[in-house]
């Protein structure tokens, strides 16, 4: 089973992938927790020059950097595991391409962008993607002590994109499970737990 889980910075991606992972494993379930982009070596050098500061990134450049370190991901890593019926659970995936360099960065054409994550994934799909929708103001509040990097530094207008992006996904995409990432954590928690638990049984 492949979970994907979406959503700006700022919105508990991270807080919520580890309490999935510790009630999935308690439940005897092998679990796989892979961040985008990163995972293997070379995906990580990749996530190193895309969110470096200091560095100048044509925006056509970045979607294939992107796409180039999921495609090392997922033939390296979640496709074998998926093959061995193990749970994977990816922090971001194509659909972060689509709102952040397709709506956010108007690098390419959506459907262009759409025919690149499809050769960047190897037919791999999520079963579930949970989209953690937290506006961006609010989001900005939750992050401005945070240090920021390349991304991270692209302006509100930038953010308000790739929100509406997310927000047009998530009309779209069957698969997208949309959460209130201003409720509380535990109940966040509950709220991913109860559909998977539903899908898994």
């Amino acid at each position: 089973m492949l979970i994907t889980f979406e959503g700006i910075d700022g919105s508990g991606k991270s807080t919520q992938i580890s309490l999935l992972k510790n009630e999935l494993q308690e439940q005897g379930y092998s679990v796989y927790v892979f961040r985008e982009p990163g995972g293997t070596d070379l995906s990580e050098m990749i996530r190193g020059i895309l969110l470096n500061p200091e560095i100048d990134i044509d925006p056509v450049t970045e979607v294939l950097l992107f796409s180039s370190a999921r495609s090392q991901l997922i033939a390296e890593k979640v496709k074998p595991l998926l093959d061995n019926n193990d749970v994977v659970i990816l922090d971001r995936f194509y659909d972060s391409t689509t709102a952040y360099q397709g709506y956010g960065r108007q690098s390419l054409a959506i459907d262009q962008i759409h025919q690149i994550n499809k050769a960047a994934t190897h037919g791999v799909k999520p079963d579930v993607t949970f989209y953690l929708r937290l506006s961006p103001q609010v989001a900005a509040e939750r992050t401005k002590h945070f240090e920021k990097d390349r991304m991270e530094l692209s302006g509100e207008t930038f953010f308000e994109r790739v929100y509406n992006g997310f927000e047009q996904l998530a009309k779209n995409e069957e698969r997208f499970k949309t959460i209130n990432a201003e409720k509380s954590i535990e109940e966040i928690h509950q709220d991913i737990l109860n559909f998977v638990k539903e899908f898994l049984s």
